[in-house]
């Protein structure tokens, strides 16, 4: 199973139109199954001070990690450029997760990345902060991340413009053959 992550809590993002597309282009051309995840839908409830011991886990957190995070053995993680990085919600939400069942949660997965950014480098920094973070928990990292800069140029209408869709499609059908392999 793939699973596309958009690691933004925030409302109405341009990740989450990426992560869209993604999921869309995904789910026709992947035969396993495809699941989605967008961090905007998780109750602010699941974060607590004391939630880094596994009986504090909220059951919310609970059954995300044990539908999608663990039975998915390849991740798509679509992360917008915040303050020179990822967004910290991301961070949380993988440190939220990793107090349970970490192995199964980490161990052999494989991820690949896609930025996106207003400004010029498509969140290139924030994509090399996520792939050494992830490789310490055990993740093989696709080696081609998919910058998306000026993103506000490359959509129209709440939808991703024909030019941004083909090099997203070309880059996903990249993924596929390296997952395949």
């Amino acid at each position: 199973m793939i699973l596309v992550l958009s690691a933004t809590n925030r409302v109405g993002s341009k990740t989450k139109i990426v992560a869209d597309e993604a999921f869309d282009y995904l789910s026709k051309h992947y035969e396993g199954e495809v699941r989605f995840l967008s961090l905007e839908d998780l109750p602010d409830s699941i974060f607590s001070a004391g939630m880094y011991k596994p009986e504090n886990m909220h059951k919310d957190l609970m059954r995300i990690q044990d539908e999608l995070i663990i039975p998915a053995d390849k991740w798509l993680i679509v992360a917008p450029e915040y303050n020179g990085s990822y967004p910290g919600v991301f961070k949380l939400f993988i440190d939220a997760i990793s107090v349970r069942r970490y192995k199964e949660t980490f161990a052999g997965r494989k991820a690949g990345l896609i930025g996106v950014s207003s400004g010029r480098a498509g969140n290139l920094i924030g994509m090399s902060h996520m792939v050494a973070f992830l490789s310490y928990l055990n993740l093989t990292m696709f080696p081609v991340n998919l910058p998306l800069s000026s993103i506000e140029t490359l959509i129209e209408e709440g939808k991703l413009k024909e030019n941004a869709l083909s090099v997203l499609h070309s880059h996903l059908n990249t993924y596929l053959a390296w997952h395949n392999s």
